[in-house]
């Protein structure tokens, strides 16, 4: 995969971000997604063979569409700025996420403001086990990966219903958001190795996504 054409094509439209330019590069365009898709495949593979539970994805049904929803955003832009994709995809909560563009890069994994129903399982599970999450996430390796948690703007300032403002995860079950991001920078990408250190924070947080959807399937 030729990541700095990713780059020069992405710099391109957000220079053209609108459809006349889009449909004069569409060529441009579709060799680039294919190559990503290409590149995802490959990737699916070698998750597939290092955790027995993976999902198997296609590069095809991960990746998402590179344009914006006007429809409830009006005020956006045609096209985004990045190329983004969800693997080990059994559903769209909970995957893990892959995002290359121009102003973020980033692999992220977890339950971002999950439903009613998905949030009650995962609060359950912390007020069943709660002590194995916390465990993950102090994990130094872990830490030093992630940084903890991603912070909940929609953090409930009280107990959620039917639990103690005493609980003993409290701060836990407060949380609307379940999601960890590793911050990734253009050099990283561009890199020899880059395939690599995905397979490697994939692993590193392969245990908090299992928490998650254990909680969240059982």
């Amino acid at each position: 995969m030729d990541f700095n054409a990713l780059f020069r094509f992405l710099a391109d439209l957000q220079q053209n971000n609108h459809k006349e330019w889009m449909d004069a590069n569409r060529k441009r365009y579709q060799q680039i997604r294919s190559s990503f898709v290409a590149w995802l495949d490959e990737l699916d593979t070698k998750l597939a063979t290092i955790d027995p539970d993976y999902f198997p994805t296609p590069g095809k049904k991960g990746i998402n569409r590179i344009n914006n929803n006007l429809l409830f955003h009006p005020n956006k832009p045609v096209y985004k700025d990045h190329f983004g994709a969800g693997l080990d995809q059994k559903s769209k909560q909970g995957d893990f996420y892959i995002h290359i563009g121009l102003s973020e890069c980033l692999l992220a994994g977890g339950y971002w403001k999950p439903d009613h129903k998905t949030l009650n399982s995962i609060r359950e599970a912390i007020d069943y086990n709660g002590e194995e999450l916390v465990k993950i996430l102090n994990k130094k390796s872990f830490k030093n990966t992630f940084g903890g948690l991603y912070p909940d703007q929609d953090q409930l300032k009280k107990a959620p219903k039917g639990y103690s403002a005493d609980h003993e995860f409290i701060d836990l079950l407060r949380n609307r958001t379940f999601a960890v991001i590793h911050p990734l920078t253009k050099e990283d990408i561009l890199k020899d190795d880059f395939t690599e250190k995905v397979i490697k924070v994939y692993k590193e947080m392969l245990p908090f996504r299992r928490y998650l959807n254990q909680a969240t399937t059982v």
